[in-house]
Order: structure tokens, then C-alpha cells, then sequence
């Protein structure tokens, strides 16, 4: 018995129980157990994400004329394999001098192999051009559906509303399908980041859709969806313009792909460091202060907030050294921000096995569609050499 009180007095505000937020004839609130839908639709949505990129993404990635061959294959070679995969990715000065020793080739050809080797595990451009595209649909979608129904909300238009009357406000069934469709989208990316391209920043992204997730869940049982959807519609905004710049920059487009990347930039950095902070984290943290009061899981939500904003900052840094990066590479030529160098990518563009660097005379070689497709490369464009 004093387990449950204690269950209680973590979720709830003081003097509320599950009881008072029990379905009734006249009233719905959010229910625990409607998450559980959650699961078997984040697996319907990625079936659904393989039916889209095989079907839609990839005839309009070959109409772009985007190969679908992925980087050149290293020659075959039992030794170099067997250090390769049992060994190192990465040998040492002392074991390429060993290796060129034993093999009689020199130790460029040997460090040109382990990069076209590791070069080989990653997918094509095709590959993440119809990952992105995936994304940007979702994207695009839950905005716009997102901003639509938030016109009609007067929380909305006054943060306040999001707390008057808590926790006691109805669940509608437009804000139950947005939650509900968020989770399961972030669910299925969870998941499928172990199946997707790796990137460098690949636990900084596992830690930001668990933060995410935790922050739906809490939402949601807490009944703090107002403000919820407020957060979701903030994020989603800034990520629709980063896949279009993505696309963009694997078809090659050079101009778009730029002005893509300097909207995204500008919507990321005054939405997550400044509308954010400004506008959520000011309603649930001194709005709902003085209107609801604290309690535990109030404590915890915010948490969760403030985690997801030192993760905004974080990435909103990477963001202005890419910008300032490729601006002052520009300045000889036309720049591209997402042509960077393999210390600046992150979130943007990047995966997890990076090359060494190479001579000026061998930089030629893997800048075009042999090696790394020309979207690893810090020059402009392959198109433009």
C-alpha cells in the first residue's frame, strides 16, 4: 500500500490519484497502457519505411541519376583480410611496415587497400539518399500535421493554457494519433539505428531518441500533452530541412543543397537555442511552477528537457564550425557545407569508418565515384573539378 501511494505521489501532482483520471462518458484522459500500441506500430512503420525506400525513394534516387553501385572494392588479398577483419581497420606505421615487408608492396598501396576496404562496408549513396528521403517524408508529414492542429489549440497562442486546469484536461483523438505516431516513429529509429548507416555520433543519437522517447512517455502518462506537442512540433520543423539538404547534396544539386543547409542552420540555432528555452522550457518550468506546483515526475520531465537542450548546444556548435568550415574553404570556389572535413562531421553527414590523409595525388582519386562517392570528400563537389 505504501508502494502504490508512493507510485502515486511520483506521477500526479499532490492531491490527484489514478482514480480521478479514469475514462468516463463524458471525459477521456491518457491511459498508461495506450503506449502499448506504440510497439507493433513502430514495426509496421518500419515494414513501411522498407515498402517506401524500395519503391518510391530508389526510382526517384535513379532518376536523379544517383548510382546505385556502392565505393570501389579493394583487390583481393588473404593476408591484408585476415588483419582486417580479425586484427585492425586501422594498422599502425609498425604493422604497415610489416605487412609491406611480407607482401612486397609498398605502404601507400597497403593504406589505399584498408581504405578501400573499409570503404566497402559503407552503403552507397543510393543507400542514403533513400534513408534520408524516408525521413524527410516522415518529417514533413508530422509537421504539417503537427502545425495544423496546433493553429486550433489556444495553448498554442498562450503557454499558460497548457497548465490551467492540470492535470484534468481531456485527450483528444488528434492529439492521441500525434502522440502516438510520434512515439512510434522514434521507436522504429531506435531500433533501426543499429541496422542504419553508422555515424560518428551514433551514441550522441541513440541517447537523444531514448531522451526523446522518455519525454513522449512522460508526457503522455503525465498528461502534460499540451506542452508535449508544443516540443514536438519545435523539433520537427529544423530536421524536415536537414534531410532536404541531405538529398540535395547526394543528387548532386550544390545550390539548393546549400540553401537548404543555411535555412536548417538558421531554423535549428533559433529554435532549439532560442524558442526553446525562451518558450517551453519557461512554461514548464515557471509557468507550471507557479500554476501546478512541483512533484516528482515534474522534477524528472524536466530533466529530461534540459538533457535534450545541453544536446541542442552540443550540435548547434557543430553546426557553426561546419558553416564557418566550408565559408572559409568557399572563399576559393564555390562551397558546399556538407563537403567537410572528417573532424567537423557529425549529425550532418558521417560515418563511422574515416580515411586517412591522403597525398595531394591520391585525394583525385577518391573524391569523384570510386572510394568514398564524393560525399566524405572536404573539396567541392566531384562536379565541379
Amino acid at each position: 500500500e505504501l508502494g502504490f501511494v508512493l507510485k502515486i505521489r511520483f506521477w500526479l501532482p499532490h492531491n490527484v490519484t489514478w482514480a480521478d483520471l479514469k475514462n468516463t462518458d463524458e471525459s477521456t484522459f491518457p491511459q498508461a497502457e495506450d503506449l502499448y500500441l506504440a510497439c507493433p506500430l513502430a514495426f509496421c512503420m518500419f515494414m513501411i519505411r522498407l515498402v517506401f525506400e524500395r519503391f518510391i525513394a530508389r526510382p526517384c534516387a535513379l532518376g536523379l541519376k544517383i548510382q546505385a553501385n556502392g565505393p570501389q572494392k579493394a583487390q583481393p588479398n588473404a593476408i591484408l583480410e585476415k588483419v582486417f577483419t580479425a586484427i585492425t581497420k586501422h594498422p599502425d606505421e609498425k604493422r604497415l611496415e610489416g605487412l609491406s615487408k611480407q607482401l612486397d608492396w609498398d605502404v601507400r598501396t597497403i593504406q589505399r587497400w584498408f581504405r578501400q576496404r573499409r570503404n566497402q562496408e559503407k552503403p552507397s549513396t543510393l543507400a542514403r539518399f533513400c534513408e534520408s528521403m524516408w525521413r524527410f517524408t516522415f518529417y514533413l508529414y508530422i509537421f504539417t500535421y503537427g502545425v495544423r492542429f496546433l493553429k486550433k489549440s489556444p495553448w498554442l497562442w498562450n503557454t499558460r493554457e497548457c497548465w490551467y486546469n492540470y492535470p484534468y484536461q481531456p485527450l483528444t483523438v488528434d492529439l492521441h494519433y500525434y502522440y502516438i505516431l510520434e512515439l512510434s516513429f522514434y521507436l522504429s529509429l531506435l531500433f533501426s539505428q543499429f541496422t542504419d548507416i553508422r555515424r560518428k555520433d551514433f551514441l550522441l543519437m541513440f541517447l537523444h531518441h531514448v531522451a526523446t522517447i522518455c519525454l513522449i512517455t512522460f508526457s503522455y502518462v503525465n498528461n502534460m500533452a499540451r506542452v508535449g506537442t508544443l516540443v514536438m512540433c519545435l523539433h520537427d520543423a529544423a530536421d524536415v530541412l536537414l534531410e532536404a539538404a541531405k538529398m540535395a547534396n547526394y543528387g548532386k544539386c550544390q545550390r539548393l543543397c546549400n540553401v537548404l543547409f543555411v535555412m536548417f542552420a538558421l531554423v535549428f540555432i533559433s529554435s532549439r537555442l532560442g524558442v526553446c528555452p525562451v518558450w517551453i522550457l519557461n512554461s514548464t518550468v515557471f509557468e507550471s511552477w507557479e500554476i501546478v506546483g512541483p512533484y516528482p515526475s515534474w522534477w524528472v520531465f524536466n530533466v529530461l528537457l534540459v538533457l535534450l537542450q545541453a544536446l541542442h548546444t552540443f550540435w548547434s556548435y557543430l553546426i557553426v564550425c561546419i558553416a564557418c568550415r566550408a565559408i572559409s574553404r568557399g572563399k576559393a570556389g564555390k562551397w558546399n557545407p556538407l563537403h567537410v572535413s572528417k573532424d567537423d562531421r557529425s549529425d550532418i553527414e558521417s560515418s563511422s569508418d574515416e580515411d586517412e590523409v591522403l597525398p595531394p595525388s591520391q585525394k583525385h582519386q577518391t573524391n569523384g565515384t570510386n572510394g568514398t562517392n564524393g560525399y566524405l570528400s572536404s573539396s567541392p563537389c566531384p562536379d565541379e573539378h
